[in-house]
């Protein structure tokens, strides 16, 4: 084939397609968990230059794509997440439920080290941040075996 004939123009006909077929999968799997912040309060808990300034914003990042590997069964299963079921909002709280937050979600922490901890909520698989709370005063429980 010369370099003239690279250039002619083929006849619909002459093409050949093949289609390929797609595995259907039945039923419905997890679905790994995503990051939002639309919800992110910044009048409660601290900052992200915060939690920055305090060495913590790095190993809070890092642990937030951890877990966003897993789906929320999985997550909670490791005990990556905790997810409190039983009540709207702490009842002892340095916190208060932001205005902008349905009443009725179900609260999530997920600890950076013994301490500081990531809170939010799901809606579906998507982890809404809410507060960076570095002392661990949005759920504040009493001291075991003082």
């Amino acid at each position: 084939m010369g370099k003239s004939d690279k250039f002619k123009e083929r006849k619909g006909g002459t093409y050949k397609r093949e289609t390929k077929s797609l595995e259907i999968r039945q039923g419905k799997k997890d679905s790994l968990i995503v990051l939002s912040f639309k919800d992110f309060d910044i009048n409660q808990g601290q900052s992200f230059e915060d939690w920055e300034q305090d060495m913590l914003l790095a190993q809070a990042i890092n642990k937030l794509k951890t877990l966003c590997g897993y789906t929320i069964p999985q997550a909670t299963n490791i005990g990556l997440l905790k997810i409190y079921t039983k009540v709207s909002f702490p009842p002892e709280s340095a916190f208060v439920h932001p205005k902008h937050i349905p009443l009725d979600v179900d609260w999530c922490s997920m600890h950076i080290g013994n301490k500081p901890c990531v809170i939010g909520y799901f809606e579906d698989n998507i982890f809404n941040v809410v507060f960076l709370d570095k002392d661990h005063e949005f759920w504040i429980t009493k001291k075991k075996n003082t």
